[in-house]
């Protein structure tokens, strides 16, 4: 058999360990160590992926002299805590709904045959910090539908499916196994290691019979081979210390995606703790309303229609009314948890400090399944905030140039993130 006949389903069919390759692109960790700063910097990224009535969001008055908008008031007593940013988008991330999965990711195209999706905002940062904690990220959802959406992606372009239960996420953060349970997580991680040994020597029999480009390919591969063998280790070493403690009772869950609100408060309030108890310093939320049916509005009151619905409103007066209160409470409770992050000390200052808390979405207007002028809002991270940072409406800044930003924030030697043309001009750090 010539070596261009050979596929890589074959290889991996011949060595009989069909599933490698796909953990190993779900599992890729970090390429560089960072060492471990003064002041531990995190990001908590969350995106509703029906985005909000933009009329509703964007200030009117560019500058730190801008007007609180209608859904910008719940965070009024942290004004200068916060940027609000128009005029941003991802260049070429067009098709409606379909761009969801794109949001930290900027990939191209996820409307053309054959798309495949990149490495997330959050991926690229947990490749330097996440091995400083219990979990390299935490990748959270409301009412999600997993196996299809995520706004956590690998260098592979797979999906990292979200947890959208909060008692599972307590659980995994705060509840100790048992001596046996361990024992039997330390012998998961040893065999898995085994088998990657094994992979990597009967691979090396196949290298002679590819080209050159196959080789590279494959070089790459057991690059990836030995950085999954340390995530291992990193992993064995933290199954044999203790979870932390916490004097709280695990959430109860709410028992019907229609209590939108209260699951949306308990992922906020799993997201606050695991940064608090720095089980991990990033955390991704991503509110998939997309897949929400009729859900409890304020009172009881429950929508006549299913949130995607509601925002293709056509101007209804009612439907418009709805999403309306259902935006005011999503910024509620935005703001209940900027509040919460600001009274709360990290050891070298207040929580949101060194949190930046990205709130943003893939759609500018629902409505009309628009991509751009996107609603995003950065709230603390040691910026200086206080203003609203307006960019051409009509011809879109890369949202990824604040994602630079961001990274370089969290000590990412980084200078270019997706479709980013640098960093983001008119925002900078306190010091």
């Amino acid at each position: 058999m010539r070596a261009s006949s050979v596929s890589r389903r074959t290889v991996l069919r011949g060595l009989g360990v069909s599933l490698a390759l796909p953990l190993l692109e779900r599992m890729v960790p970090a390429a560089g160590r960072a060492q471990e700063t003064a002041k531990p910097r995190r990001m908590l990224l969350i995106s509703n992926n029906l985005g909000v009535l933009p009329d509703q969001f964007f200030p009117m008055e560019a500058g730190a002299d801008f007007r609180m908008s209608p859904y910008l008031q719940s965070l009024e007593e942290h004004r200068e805590d916060f940027t609000v940013f128009s005029g941003l988008s991802h260049p070429g991330v067009r098709g409606g709904h379909s761009t969801e999965n794109c949001f930290l990711t900027a990939a191209k195209g996820p409307t053309r045959s054959g798309f495949r999706n990149q490495i997330s905002l959050d991926q690229v940062a947990a490749e330097t910090v996440g091995h400083l904690t219990r979990f390299p990220t935490l990748n959270l959802g409301v009412n999600i539908v997993k196996s299809f959406r995520s706004l956590s992606w690998t260098r592979g372009g797979a999906l990292l499916p979200a947890e959208d239960k909060a008692s599972a996420v307590f659980r995994k953060m705060f509840v100790q196994g048992s001596r046996e349970e361990t024992q039997q997580r330390l012998h998961e991680l040893r065999t898995g290691g085994s088998i990657l040994d094994a992979v990597e020597t009967d691979m090396h029999q196949f290298a002679s019979r590819f080209g050159k480009d196959d080789r590279h390919r494959l070089d790459q591969y057991f690059t990836s081979v030995r950085a999954l063998e340390q995530r291992l280790l990193v992993a064995g070493e933290w199954e044999n210390r203790p979870k932390p403690k916490i004097d709280q009772e695990p959430p109860k869950d709410p028992a019907s995606n229609a209590e939108f609100f209260d699951k949306y408060r308990s992922m906020l309030s799993m997201a606050k703790l695991a940064l608090e108890s720095d089980s991990t310093r990033i955390v991704t939320i991503m509110v998939d309303a997309f897949a929400t049916n009729r859900f409890e509005l304020a009172d009881g009151e429950l929508t006549t229609d299913g949130y995607h619905n509601l925002s293709h409103h056509g101007r209804a007066a009612e439907k418009v009314r709805q999403l309306e209160e259902a935006d005011r409470r999503q910024m509620a409770l935005l703001g209940e948890l900027v509040k919460e992050l600001a009274v709360s000390n990290d050891g070298s200052g207040r929580l949101l400090d060194n949190t930046m808390l990205l709130f943003g979405s893939n759609m500018g207007d629902a409505n009309t399944h628009d991509n751009t002028n996107l609603p995003i809002l950065l709230v603390g991270g040691g910026f200086r905030h206080g203003q609203h940072l307006a960019f051409n409406r009509d011809a879109n800044t890369p949202l990824c140039n604040l994602f630079v930003s961001m990274l370089q924030r969290m000590d990412v030697e980084v200078d270019a993130f997706g479709s980013s043309t640098g960093s983001l001009a008119g925002l900078s750090f306190r010091g």
